[in-house]
């Protein structure tokens, strides 16, 4: 009898976990949590060769839902923690004013736009996105969008470590996207 009640609790413990884990990364808003997501993938599945450096090699469409009522802008960081010399970082945005709640496809690369959004440099050191590139295997790439509490109107050209000691006390949510991505040679 006290197995199968162990059984039960270990059951209800893990589904729980399971439950969630899927909202780690996520910053629940007035009981909705914010959402990142793209028509080019879901999360989780198979980024499109169009967004890597196999092909085109142009950013997906991001589109965010439920941002909190007080935010006044947003930054966003993608980088590939599956990279062999340490996490590689494939883009540094930020600047991004509260009004807007996606950035299309093939997104400028410009150090900064008229609406004030603003590219930071990522490991390719270059402006804008750098899409997937793994040397071997399967990566997984991830879209990390920060809705802060500030516009902080940072210079151009910004790495991720720079950028996030800028926002870190800012930060009011934060969503995430997953994607992946292996190369066939």
């Amino acid at each position: 009898m006290l197995k199968k009640i162990v059984s039960i609790l270990l059951f209800f413990l893990l589904l729980l976990m399971k439950l969630f884990s899927a909202e780690v990364d996520t910053v629940k808003i007035k009981g909705e949590a914010m959402i990142l997501k793209s028509p080019a993938f879901v999360n989780n599945g198979m980024i499109p060769a169009k967004y890597t450096c196999d092909a085109e090699d142009v950013s997906p469409e991001l589109i965010w839902e439920n941002a909190p009522e007080d935010t006044k802008s947003f930054a966003l960081i993608c980088d590939d923690p599956d990279a062999p010399m340490g996490t590689w970082v494939h883009w540094v945005l930020y600047n991004i004013p509260a009004n807007v709640n996606k950035l299309p496809e093939n997104f400028p690369s410009d150090k900064k736009l008229d609406n004030g959004i603003t590219n930071g440099i990522n490991d390719f050191r270059k402006y804008g996105y750098g899409g997937p590139c793994p040397p071997s295997g399967t990566h997984r790439y991830f879209f990390k969008l920060y809705a802060l509490n500030a516009t902080l109107n940072l210079k151009p050209g910004l790495t991720k470590s720079e950028l996030l000691k800028y926002i870190e006390k800012h930060i009011i949510a934060k969503a995430e996207l997953v994607g992946k991505y292996s190369r066939n040679r």
